[in-house]
């Protein structure tokens, strides 16, 4: 993050195994808490959103001072990251928090169920968003770009996803794509396909 001048987290010399998947425990001078959507901090083992506080963390947004009171809960600086610690204060992100899908009222994590869906055979791309639905309030929808000579139907997407994800996380829609829109450092713009998709809804 820019706002932190680089690194938050450190990981213990021998425990990247023991700990697969965290990020690491805060650097000295780091303090880092999860929060809810009102700024209440969350216990360990649950999801929220990361928040930091620091001598190299941001105070603020040069002369926009909107922006920054957004981007606080009092001198806490949001990541716009989700994630938890767990008991021993290791870090695990779960997603951006603009990238989560909320159906019926439940979190969905869309780099869950990408990581899911790349586990297919001729699954070159996924990228998974949501989208508006009257009923649950968004529905995950997922946009795959396939290997050559590659198929791959909503069913056999759907049988996949089942056994392997909550039913609530498998995805209600596949969109077939020659390619996903990316910036110029690679990452996915997740914006641009929703906003494409919602245009032609």
């Amino acid at each position: 993050l820019p706002e932190s001048c680089g690194g938050d987290t450190f990981m213990d010399p021998g425990r990247e195994i023991e700990k697969i998947g965290s990020t690491g425990r805060a650097i000295a001078h780091v303090e880092i808490e999860i929060r809810d959507d009102t700024g209440k901090r969350l216990p360990a083992g649950q999801n929220g959103e990361i928040c930091l506080r620091g001598p190299k963390v941001t105070q603020g947004y040069w002369k926009d001072p909107e922006k920054t009171a957004s981007a606080f809960f009092g001198d806490w600086f949001r990541t716009g990251d989700v994630g938890y610690l767990d008991e021993e204060g290791f870090l695990y992100l779960t997603d951006r928090k603009k990238d989560m899908i909320i159906s019926g009222g439940e979190n969905i994590a869309s780099s869950e169920v990408e990581r899911v869906i790349y586990e297919m055979p001729g699954v070159r791309e996924v990228a998974v968003i949501g989208l508006p639905d009257d009923r649950w309030g968004e529905k995950p929808i997922a946009i795959v770009v396939l290997a050559d000579d590659a198929k791959l139907d909503l069913p056999g997407l759907t049988d996949f996803c089942r056994t392997r994800l909550a039913g609530f996380k498998v995805p209600r829609q596949l969109i077939i794509r020659d390619s996903l829109p990316r910036n110029p450092s690679g990452k996915v713009l997740k914006r641009v396909l929703r906003a494409e998709l919602e245009a032609n809804a």
